[in-house]
């Protein structure tokens, strides 16, 4: 078992799991992949509008969803003879965030940037081949974008995606994007060609942006950052109206507040096993840029550079997509 965690923890989903020839336990992954379907409490599906989303036979999906009930999961709703997400599954995720006292702080962060900025800022996490928002601030007069906590985004299409895939380690990257080429090729063929440049430039500046992918209207910037506590990179991002920032102004005025923004969060996640949850971590105003869009090279500054020059020995990605 100590061998399996290793390699696990060192690059998370094993390149012969994603195929479907390791030891996952593949009954576990559909049924995940089943509850992945309800986006929204309210969310009502039957079988058959599972197994379209899911790709499944329908009567695998028959077998997941009454497992899935018998424990509490899901509920099924006579009436309609549908499902949806069910009391335990609800408990399961109210109990984990009831102390997530982090995301308190860095929604406050969130907020700083966001009374700058007329965008949407985010802190999002992987979930397959999506990310969703944890946390997210908009300014009063944010147009364009309005997600919302629990909000998924396509990976392939959004520079939250980009900046996700670009940090993975290139082994991990490419198995992801292997995966995403048989399940989702669409977006695999909206990310392949762009992994290479977004790798270097994420490199060199510390973060990643897209312009126009996901919406020709909107204009996205992100940075990721490696997270201690779910053992893979999350994200900081932003999306502003295109015709107010172009990809000139992103890189001039948009990048360096996200680059304090990641600092700050970055930091946060550094400390969560500490002070973080007890409170004891003041909030302090971020930083007025003053280094021309340049990283500034210090711990402090880029988790993302800061995380490339420690060793990290749980550097894995999550099984499936997150690849925590």
């Amino acid at each position: 078992m100590g061998r399996r965690s290793e390699r696990l923890s060192k690059q998370g989903m094993l390149a012969s799991d994603l195929a479907g020839e390791g030891d996952v336990i593949q009954v576990v992954s559909r049924a995940f992949d089943v509850l992945r379907c309800f986006e929204g409490h309210e969310a009502r599906l039957g079988n058959l509008e599972i197994s379209n989303r899911c790709g499944l036979p329908r009567s695998t999906v028959s077998r997941l969803t009454h497992t899935l009930t018998r424990m509490g999961q899901l509920v099924y709703l006579p009436r309609d003879q549908k499902y949806r997400i069910g009391p335990s599954a609800v408990a399961m995720s109210t109990s984990m965030m009831r102390g997530l006292q982090l995301r308190n702080l860095i929604r406050l962060r969130l907020q700083d940037v966001a009374e700058q900025l007329p965008g949407t800022v985010g802190f999002v996490i992987p979930d397959r081949f999506h990310l969703v928002y944890l946390e997210f601030a908009r300014a009063a007069n944010a147009l364009g974008l309005h997600e919302s906590t629990g909000s998924r985004i396509a990976m392939a299409s959004t520079a939250a995606g980009h900046a996700y895939t670009a940090a993975l380690d290139v082994d991990v990257g490419d198995a992801l994007l292997t995966e995403m080429e048989r399940e989702i090729p669409i977006g695999a063929k909206l990310l392949r060609p762009r992994i290479e440049a977004n790798r270097r430039f994420l490199r060199e500046h510390g973060y990643v942006v897209a312009c126009g992918l996901w919406s020709p209207h909107i204009n996205g910037l992100a940075v990721p950052l490696w997270s201690p506590q779910y053992q893979t990179y999350v994200v900081v991002t932003i999306g502003l109206l295109s015709a107010m920032f172009d990809e000139k102004r992103l890189h001039k005025e948009v990048a360096p507040q996200m680059l304090q923004l990641g600092a700050a969060v970055g930091g946060m996640l550094e400390g969560a096993d500490g002070d973080i949850f007890s409170n004891r971590l003041d909030r302090k105003p971020l930083p007025v840029p003053t280094h021309n869009n340049k990283i500034i090279k210090t711990e402090d500054t880029n988790e993302l550079e800061a995380g490339a020059r420690r060793p990290r020995p749980a550097r894995s990605v999550r099984a499936r997509d997150g690849r925590r």
